[in-house]
């Protein structure tokens, strides 16, 4: 399962060399791209959900806030299904925000869900947080009941959308919430002028990606084109919407090095990804980029930034689970 989301289960958009379900060993669909392996600085899903670790703390507090005073039988939250965990940054996360529950960290990637054991080890939450590896959307609802579940970026990468949220919903206990992660605004890095190439390689860049998404959906097994109107997709899933919130990401300039290494394995990404989609200048300019040496490199420029966006959409099962 992805990413990671992520996600783990991260939000943001696509991520240029692969959508981010596939760099992080998100559910079948695609092919993995050559830079899926685990580089000097760590796997990218790990390097991106590290950067995106203050944003899944809030998330997590207010999906806590949603569940309402703790005195409610409904703030009784004791299982929390974590879909497409990567390395566990959001299950730790929802953790540390339902302390009397267990997380189950659902992941396709055996690599990732050891990364996420150890990071539970290394936080003292081993007994708390545990691991399954699952490849399709109908083991979802194996894991129920449960009363909240988190997915970053999963849906996306599944031909039918609509169907894998009503696996999702199958897994939750009456008066559970889910909670999904999808799309937002894509990460923005540079200035519109940097200096070298074109002015505007940001925008052509996020353009070659979503035209890349659009084509990797279409031959995605099962796929089914809906409309992303993700509380209708909700409600249309037997759930009822329980409220919408965006969350912002950022980190001005100049950057630390954590972030720029960040940025500099996700620039690799899109070369591989979608350079094809490039004219020559583009290609050019990212490699210009990618030069670790140079100081027009995204290692070492000073006005390289990180902003994104990522909005999360949450429905409640208010109704009795139908038998079998």
């Amino acid at each position: 399962m992805t990413p990671t989301h992520g996600t783990g289960g991260l939000a943001g958009d696509a991520v240029g060399a692969a959508d981010e379900g596939e760099r992080r060993g998100g559910p079948a669909g695609g092919p993995r791209v050559a830079y899926d392996a685990e580089g000097p600085t760590g796997h990218p899903a790990e390097q991106e959900a590290e950067l995106h670790a203050g944003f899944l703390a809030e998330a997590a507090g207010w999906l806590h806030g949603l569940f309402g005073p703790a005195d409610r039988g409904t703030a009784a939250v004791r299982r929390i299904l974590d879909v497409g965990s990567g390395p566990g940054v959001a299950s730790h996360a929802l953790a540390a925000a339902f302390p009397e529950a267990r997380v189950l960290a659902v992941d396709r990637s055996a690599a990732l869900l050891a990364r996420a054991e150890a990071r539970a080890a290394e936080h003292g939450l081993a007994d708390r947080i545990t691991t399954q590896r699952a490849e399709h959307p109908e083991e979802f609802a194996r894991s129920g009941p449960v009363d909240l579940i988190w997915t970053g970026n999963v849906c996306r990468h599944l031909g039918d959308q609509q169907a894998a949220l009503r696996s999702l919903a199958s897994a939750l206990r009456p008066g559970g919430l889910l909670a999904v992660a999808e799309r937002g605004l894509p990460p923005r890095f540079l200035p519109r002028d940097i200096g070298i190439g074109r002015p505007g390689l940001q925008a052509r860049l996020d353009a070659a990606v979503e035209e890349q998404v659009t084509a990797r959906r279409s031959r995605l097994p099962g796929a089914t084109s809906v409309v992303e109107d993700w509380p209708c997709l909700l409600a249309s899933a037997g759930l009822v919407p329980a409220g919408t919130r965006t969350f912002l990401i950022e980190f001005p300039a100049p950057l630390d090095v954590p972030v720029r290494r960040h940025l500099h394995t996700r620039l690799h990404g899109l070369l591989a990804d979608v350079g094809e989609r490039l004219d020559l200048v583009d290609r050019l300019t990212l490699e210009q980029l990618l030069d670790g040496d140079a100081c027009t490199g995204v290692l070492w420029r000073p006005d390289a930034f990180y902003l994104t966006a990522v909005t999360v959409h949450t429905a409640r099962l208010c109704r009795p689970r139908e038998s079998a």
